[in-house]
């Protein structure tokens, strides 16, 4: 009897562990045979054909949504049009590409709302109205060459004032400083700004600096000559930048400036909150001068061409005053060699760009040519050799 209840126990152990190999062995098949659901193709191919749309030019696109219905589709999803550049141009005076006014008048008609970074190129003040009547969503606006207007920069700030962060203006001249300041006075949230010298206004500065103004995070300002004698500058208020910066303290306030050296007077007369200056046409030593006793705020500096008089003691004045210099670019200019390691030693390590062409050094009876990157280095912390002019 025992005999048999202790085999009856085995075979019934066995048949237990049997039946739980089974149920695993069933699971496994299980995982095994569960179905993966398919990726949804359509809306993928769809993502991908968006981002090729993406790079490719208006008319190209015209033409590609013209393939097929998917294609089509992809043409007019509003994430396609939330940055766009408009081009038109007179067909008969300019070789520039343009944008065919039918295709501009399709954008406006199905995409005006959707449209959010606008560049706008073009001969024909009535297509840009067109843009800015339409238009409700407009955070970033780039005109270039442009008749842009005082009236249209009105209906600009009537449709778009809530969401306008970022406005770049270049070779707008019908714009008065008027114009301007109605921009900056409704658009409270504009955070960049670029515009020419002629609009900057002591008003504008004020506006910008308005307790409903957020603080401004980048300013440009062209100063641009086409013949000398012929433009005359004014002269901004002292007080009307000191309001500027404690409204905005860490703005960054940029100036390209393209005068002649006689044009220059009212300019660096006393103290300017410039984080960025660069000079494209020849800039006197009184000018360099000036900008040291006057640039507290410089970061970076670009001369492009000063002439045949050594800027050892400007070079100094700036090292010494201009505190947070980090970028400097010499191009034809004369600095001697003791007065640019001088120069780099009192500004040390900061200097993370130090761009100086080898004919702008001049060497004296303390250090060569050769000398002079070792001992540059040595005070930057990296190793340095000065730009070397293109032989061919």
């Amino acid at each position: 009897m025992k005999r048999g209840r202790k085999t009856n126990e085995a075979n019934s152990s066995s048949s237990e562990d049997t039946t739980e190999k089974e149920s695993k062995r069933h699971k496994a098949v299980e995982k095994k045979t569960t179905v993966v659901q398919s990726p949804d193709w359509a809306n993928l191919l769809q993502d991908i054909i968006l981002q090729v749309f993406q790079y490719l030019p208006l008319l190209d696109r015209a033409h590609a949504s013209q393939v097929c219905r998917s294609w089509n589709q992809v043409f007019h999803m509003p994430d396609l049009w939330r940055c766009f550049e408009f081009e038109l141009n007179q067909p008969a005076t300019s070789n520039l590409r343009t944008t065919h006014p039918e295709l501009i008048k399709q954008i406006i008609k199905r995409h005006s709302n959707h449209l959010q970074y606008v560049s706008f190129k073009s001969h024909f003040i009535s297509a840009l109205t067109v843009v800015f009547v339409n238009s409700k969503s407009l955070s970033s606006l780039k005109i270039d060459d442009t008749p842009v207007d005082d009236p249209s920069l009105k209906v600009l700030v009537a449709n778009n004032s809530d969401t306008l962060k970022l406005l770049k203006m270049s070779s707008c001249p019908h714009v008065s400083p008027a114009g301007i300041l109605c921009v900056a006075d409704q658009c409270h949230g504009l955070r960049e700004l670029a515009l020419n010298y002629h609009l900057l206004s002591d008003e504008l500065l004020l506006a910008l600096s308005s307790e409903k103004h957020v603080r401004l995070e980048h300013l440009r300002i062209d100063v641009v000559s086409e013949n000398p004698g012929q433009t005359q500058f004014h002269t901004i208020q002292k007080s009307s930048w000191d309001a500027f910066i404690k409204h905005s303290p860490k703005v960054n306030l940029v100036m390209y400036f393209f005068l002649y050296e006689e044009e220059f007077d009212p300019f660096f007369r006393y103290e300017t909150p410039v984080t960025h200056l660069y000079f494209g046409r020849s800039v006197s030593k009184d000018v360099l001068g000036r900008v040291g006793m006057t640039c507290p705020r410089l970061v970076e500096l670009v001369v492009c061409a000063n002439g045949l008089r050594p800027l050892d003691e400007e070079l100094i004045c700036i090292a010494e005053r201009c505190k947070f210099l980090s970028a400097v670019g010499l191009g034809e200019c004369e600095v001697s060699c003791s007065a640019f390691v001088e120069f780099v030693k009192m500004c040390g390590g900061r200097l993370s760009q130090l761009s100086i062409m080898e004919e702008v050094l001049i060497p004296d009876q303390k250090y060569s040519l050769e000398q002079i990157h070792w001992e540059v280095s040595k005070h930057l912390g990296r190793v340095w050799f000065p730009d070397m002019m293109p032989t061919w």
